[in-house]
């Protein structure tokens, strides 16, 4: 359930990336490379386009995030104390615009970038299918997920390359590197165990009481899949829009 996280990282780094040319709306705030308050203008182009993320914005493909609607999430542990595969099915994500940027940091000549960014809150809902072990413990069920995250601290590091098309220098993204944590989850799967209600109330509340242990045995996988998923859709911006456009001089 994590990863639902992707999706609001995801946001907030297609937020400070965000500037106005002759094809652009007029709401996304310019941050030029030479201003000297670059980190205050990336905050403030967030800030002012929060709103929007509430309906979403289809210029850059951004769905509605209140709630984000998300088809399916699938994690495959194979290793280690948490051995399991999980499917996520109809998520819903409640929260993530409430993101607030605590860190940008660009460094032009090496084409890279580091983001800091903490959320209060997630409420996240959906279907799920589960079988394996955690902890040990086996674990199985197929039924309706409830969960809630609370101060999720996350940073991203990207590091781009320049290429040269139609004449205009682009950004290609090259490598995305994902890190979180999280200061409080629980959750509450239904219909554990073909709905064996002594043994499904025994899981939540071992699951309630390991969330750290569980949380960071997955977390490698997790960072991984983030990656590969950040680093697609950023991709789609960067290719889109050449660097004169997303930061002008």
């Amino acid at each position: 359930m994590l990863t639902n996280f992707e999706i609001t990282l995801l946001v907030t780094i297609t937020a400070v990336h965000c500037a106005t040319s002759n094809n652009l709306p007029s709401y996304f705030k310019v941050c030029r490379r030479s201003d000297p308050n670059l980190e205050k203008c990336f905050k403030n182009s967030a800030n002012e386009l929060k709103p929007l993320l509430v309906k979403g914005i289809p210029e850059l493909s951004i769905p509605s995030c209140e709630p984000l609607l998300i088809p399916e999430v699938v994690i495959d542990q194979g290793t280690g104390a948490v051995s399991l595969k999980s499917v996520y099915k109809d998520i819903k994500v409640y929260g993530p615009t409430q993101f607030m940027i605590k860190q940008v940091v660009v460094d032009f000549d090496k084409d890279r970038m580091k983001i800091k960014i903490f959320l209060p809150h997630l409420r996240v809902e959906c279907k799920y299918l589960i079988d394996g072990r955690i902890l040990m413990m086996p674990i199985s069920g197929n039924g309706m997920s409830n969960a809630n995250y609370s101060d999720i601290d996350a940073t991203a590091i990207v590091r781009a390359e320049r290429v040269k098309k139609d004449g205009d220098i682009y950004y290609n993204i090259k490598d995305f590197f994902v890190d979180f944590t999280i200061g409080h989850a629980s959750i509450q799967l239904d219909d554990l165990f073909n709905g064996d209600e002594d043994l499904g109330r025994a899981m939540n509340s071992f699951l309630n009481e390991n969330w750290k242990q569980v949380a960071n045995e997955v977390k490698p996988v997790l960072e991984d899949n983030l990656a590969i998923i950040f680093k697609k859709f950023a991709n789609k911006i960067f290719h889109k829009y050449p660097i004169k456009v997303l930061l002008p001089p």
